[in-house]
């Protein structure tokens, strides 16, 4: 008995030495997608998943753009991704991204008020935040190898994390945008572009663009279908309406007396200032990546806020200072739309900007008027505008006595200049021999025919 006993028991030892265990499922890597519901990026999570084998977590940051937080979730998740969320960070774009662009009236060319552009910054921001928070290895985005936006994606992401993987799907399978669609439709992608209307937007608080389709020839007229979010100026009302803004330190806080927060601000002013055909922009710009690019804008608060802004600083600010301005403006715009916000020089600039700032408080009136934001009254307890001297009328305060001596200060420079340089020899210009005058060659007779 003892002896079969030990014999079971060796056997069951050696059975149990035979079983193998199963080896643990190596987790899949995951990637953050710079989501936003539109074509590429809905494309994005399908192709991320078949070509790089990673969960997908998709993350749109909500900087005012119109889908409801319920819809880009359900549909992100509908499409593949093992996580999504939509990131409500508006109130953080308005202060610290739009009002430093509103104070050095930046736009781009002197056109474009750099709606998409001052927008990247933030959302390459949250998505830096997002992979460190979920471990992800790889950052993703849906930007092209033509457009300007994969910069300021890539630029400003390693600028949060040197050590970030980033994964540009547009980059790596080039493909046509009716292709696209075509994947999707194969691959069961949920999408809400068609062909018949191929137009890419992107939209925030600060204004949208549309590009693509016919907009690609520049001969081409937008038709109404690119446009969006305003009404066609030949169909604004007949009447204009008037608004008063209200700025404090360069900060608009109130429309027509009433205060609001910067978000609730700015979304009254698209609406408003929508309607009567304000902020539509066509044009072509020269992109970072050294190609000419048509594109159209609707920017209505943003166009409407730098008109009165620029109103508002030309009452308060010296000549000088505004001049130099322009200057720094010029640099701080192309800083934006280059995607280079989180170098130093963009601080050093948006300092002496924020310096500038001290006294532009005051109401701006504007008149909304067939497309138009025209600036018609101006006040500040800042004023440097004079009434006593500047007037014509009774009231005088002007001393115009110091007027003489002023324009001889003034025009000394050039009047010693004239009687140096008079002292120099004259140059003689030799003249041309005059054409000898050619003969004409006599008239020929025409011969009568008898009848």
């Amino acid at each position: 008995m003892a002896v079969a006993k030990k014999t079971a028991t060796k056997k069951a030892s050696t059975a149990k030495k035979t079983v193998k265990a199963t080896p643990a499922k190596k987790p899949r890597d995951k990637v953050v997608l710079a989501y936003s519901g539109g074509l590429d990026t809905s494309v994005d999570i399908h192709w991320l998943q078949e070509n790089y084998n990673v969960d997908v977590i998709a993350i749109a940051v909500n900087v005012g753009q119109p889908p409801s937080k319920d819809d880009i979730v359900a549909r992100a998740l509908r499409n593949g991704a093992i996580k999504a969320d939509f990131i409500d960070v508006r109130k953080e774009f308005v202060t610290d991204y739009i009002w430093p662009a509103l104070k050095a009236n930046a736009m781009y060319q002197n056109v474009y008020p750099l709606s998409t552009a001052v927008a990247r910054p933030l959302i390459t921001k949250v998505l830096a935040d997002i992979a460190k928070k979920e471990g992800a290895k790889y950052i993703a985005h849906g930007c092209t190898a033509k457009g300007n936006d994969q910069v300021r994606f890539d630029v400003g992401l390693i600028s949060q994390n040197p050590d970030l993987k980033i994964i540009a799907p547009m980059r790596e399978w080039i493909t046509t945008r009716e292709e696209e669609i075509d994947y999707a439709k194969k691959n069961g992608i949920e999408i809400i572009v068609k062909k018949s209307s191929p137009y890419s937007r992107d939209e925030n608080l600060w204004g949208n663009s549309c590009e693509c389709g016919i907009l690609e020839d520049p001969w081409e007229e937008p038709p109404a279908g690119a446009w969006a979010y305003t009404v066609d100026p030949a169909k604004a009302p007949a009447a204009p309406k008037y608004i008063e803004i209200g700025f404090e330190k360069g900060v608009p806080v109130c429309l027509d007396g009433k205060r609001m927060d910067g978000v609730k601000l700015i979304e009254t002013l698209n609406e408003l200032a929508g309607k009567y055909g304000v902020g539509r922009i066509d044009h072509v710009e020269d992109r970072l990546v050294g190609i000419k690019s048509r594109e159209t804008y609707e920017c209505p608060a943003a166009i409407t806020l730098i008109t009165a802004h620029r109103a508002l600083e030309s009452l308060t600010l010296p000549k000088n200072t505004i001049e130099f301005k322009r200057i720094i403006e010029q640099k701080f715009s192309e800083i934006i739309y280059d995607g280079l916000w989180y170098e130093g020089l963009r601080e050093n600039l948006q300092a002496f900007i924020e310096s500038t700032q001290e006294y532009v408080t005051g109401v701006v009136r504007v008149k909304l008027y067939k497309g138009t934001a025209t600036v018609v009254g101006r006040r500040s307890p800042y004023s440097l505008y004079d009434v006593g001297l500047s007037t014509y009328a009774k009231g005088d305060g002007f001393d115009h006595s110091s007027a003489v001596g002023f324009i001889y200060c003034w025009g000394l420079p050039g009047k010693t200049a004239a009687k140096a340089h008079a002292k120099a020899p004259k140059k003689t210009v030799k003249k041309a021999a005059p054409a000898a005058k050619k003969t004409a060659a006599p008239a020929k007779k025409t011969a009568t025919k008898k009848k």
